[in-house]
């Protein structure tokens, strides 16, 4: 049975004005650029006058009202919506918020950096390869070998998938032997260390190409390979009894075997382009009194175009509507609408980031003039929700994104947060203010008897920061400082 009923419901939607202003708000500065970009692809009645010549082109429909009569004579649907031109008929000039900003930023300075062009180590291997004679057969095996190792340079594919591979798909047949003689002969190739199957036969590789005559070099031999689980752990002490060597000597074949390199395959690579960071923000220190300003690139100037605006009120004051360009007059519309929204949210997304900013650096202030993290005050995303009177997700997406370029460096805003602590006189501080002292504390040790978690715990604990040793060894993770065993050093 079929049955009609009303239902009220509270729904919490969002308008596509305010997903665009979210998605807008996230967008780093360094992608900023692009996002404009797009749009401007996208929507022809946006413009960016920077990218405009000085004499404009004349738009496909300047020429609307000499050719009104071809459309007079028809009339359109009564029931067509009007526009008001007005909402879209405005001075350029008023966009007061693109003449707010200097953008004359240092940033707008295109610089291209020069890339190295360099072989990677597997083309270097087989270009030493080519200059050895070799059988036909032999070059097929060491050709197969060159393209099995890893990207570190290590051979992890077990001999005999290799003959596998080698009689199946090269119609190839060896022996074990001969892939192994071809495999001594590429470890004998540069970079040193390569084509070794494990740790310790790369180390040994490299030192067996060194003057094997010197006392240093047979004991760092020695201690490979009859030692290398004690020297990972840095044993120091049992590798000094079963060696018999005192501390100095010990250190000296320690130091030989440090200066290997692990990873021989890294050494030919071209490194990889880091991401680049344009800061947001900057804060300047005026004798005292801290200055924030916003990047210029966060505040382009954009503008409707002119010629859409005259194409529509060439339209607007016709006597008569033609039917037929219905469709065009609601194209215009839409993309005026999709213009004025992009311009208010990119004006929104510039007055969000300045408050949101000012904010963060009113309550650090103390830290922002010395850079000291000592100084930092525990900060959580809902003291500056509070302060600015905007939803915590707002900041969140503020702060996790933007960076602020300050005297002493440039950071993330999310590394300005922190959780309180309570100190024994009841003061609460930030947990920066305690990684900072296990940092100096760990700075200053004696590496050859380096501070555990128990002793750093009991540290703080004398300076009156009552915390736990599992508290102690997360913040010490966190900061990637290592346990006290792997510190050590001779």
């Amino acid at each position: 049975m079929l049955k009609q009923h009303l239902q009220q419901k509270l729904l919490q939607k969002l308008s596509p004005q305010q997903i665009q202003f979210i998605k807008l708000l996230q967008v780093p500065t360094v992608a900023l650029d692009t996002r404009i970009k797009e749009e401007l692809e996208e929507n022809p009645a946006l413009e960016d006058p920077s990218l405009m010549t000085l004499e404009e082109p004349k738009g496909e429909y300047d020429d609307v009202s000499d050719n009104k009569e071809e459309f007079e004579g028809e009339s359109t649907d009564d029931g067509f919506d009007e526009f008001n031109v007005d909402d879209y008929l405005q001075d350029d000039s008023a966009n007061d918020y693109s003449t707010s900003y200097n953008n004359s930023d240092d940033d707008d300075e295109k610089k291209e950096t020069p890339i190295a062009i360099e072989s990677t180590f597997f083309e270097s291997l087989q270009e030493q390869l080519d200059l050895i004679p070799l059988s036909d057969k032999d070059f097929v095996v060491g050709k197969q070998i060159i393209g099995s190792l890893d990207d570190d340079g290590y051979l992890r594919r077990p001999i005999t998938s290799m003959i596998d591979d080698l009689a199946f798909s090269q119609n190839v047949i060896v022996e074990e032997e001969d892939v192994l003689e071809m495999l001594r002969l590429i470890q004998s190739f540069d970079p040193p260390g390569i084509g070794a199957r494990d740790l310790q036969e790369c180390l040994l590789i490299q030192l067996r190409r060194k003057d094997q005559s010197n006392r240093v070099i047979q004991q760092a031999i020695k201690i490979v390979e009859n030692n290398l689980e004690e020297f990972i752990r840095k044993h120091y002490d049992k590798l000094e009894r079963s060696l018999g060597l005192s501390s100095e000597e010990l250190k000296e074949a320690v130091a030989e075997i440090l200066r290997l390199n692990p990873k021989p395959g890294d050494a030919n690579q071209v490194t990889t382009k880091q991401m680049q960071i344009i800061p947001d923000f900057h804060i300047n220190n005026n004798d005292g009194v801290l200055i924030l300003t916003l990047n210029s690139k966060n505040a382009p100037e954009l503008r409707v175009s002119r010629s859409y605006q005259e194409m529509f009120e060439h339209y607007d004051k016709a006597s008569q509507k033609d039917r037929k360009l219905k469709e065009a007059v609601q194209f215009v519309k839409q993309k005026l609408d999709s213009a004025k929204w992009f311009i208010d949210a990119i004006k929104q997304r510039q007055q969000t980031l300045l408050k949101t900013m000012n904010a963060i650096m009113q309550y650090q202030y103390e830290y922002f003039l010395t850079g000291d993290e000592r100084k930092m005050r525990p900060m959580i995303l809902k003291d500056i929700a509070d302060k600015i009177d905007m939803d915590i997700s707002t900041v969140s997406r503020v702060a996790n994104s933007k960076y602020v370029q300050t005297e002493f460096g440039t950071f993330l805003l999310k590394s300005f947060f922190s959780e309180a602590i309570q100190t024994d006189s009841g003061e609460e501080v930030s947990n920066k203010e305690v990684k900072k002292i296990l940092e100096d504390c760990i700075g200053n040790e004696d590496k050859r008897k380096p501070l555990a978690d128990e002793k750093l715990t009991d540290i703080l604990k004398d300076r009156g920061y009552n915390i736990a040793r599992r508290t102690v060894a997360k913040y010490r993770e966190q900061m990637n400082i290592p346990v006290a065993r792997l510190r050590k050093e001779l």
